[in-house]
């Protein structure tokens, strides 16, 4: 009968650990959303939105950091570098004359 018991207290045991397991993990509301597919297609969108925005704040902010660092290459007035710029100028220039 005590070994029941032991079993029974250590089964106990593990159904509270796993339902503050499941607690933590928030299944429930995940599963809420689930069932909500428009709040579930909301918070995506939301999401999506800062996502796009995110990334076009880091693109210009990359951008103006990397056009400022040529613009003092140039003013270096570096024989090497300076000559790369100067030709890819060179190939835009003729690219757009071309069109």
């Amino acid at each position: 009968m005590k070994n029941k018991d032991n079993i029974l207290a250590s089964l106990d045991d593990r159904i509270r650990e796993l339902t503050i397991n499941m607690e933590k993990m928030k299944l429930a509301e995940y599963v809420d959303l689930l069932d909500n597919p428009a709040r579930l297609l909301y918070i995506n969108f939301i999401s999506g939105i800062a996502r796009g925005l995110g990334i076009a704040v880091g693109f210009a902010i990359l951008g103006a950091v990397i056009i400022l660092i040529l613009q003092r290459l140039v003013a270096l007035n570096l024989p090497l570098i300076g000559g790369y710029i100067a030709e890819l100028v060179k190939i835009v220039q003729l690219q757009l004359g071309a069109q």
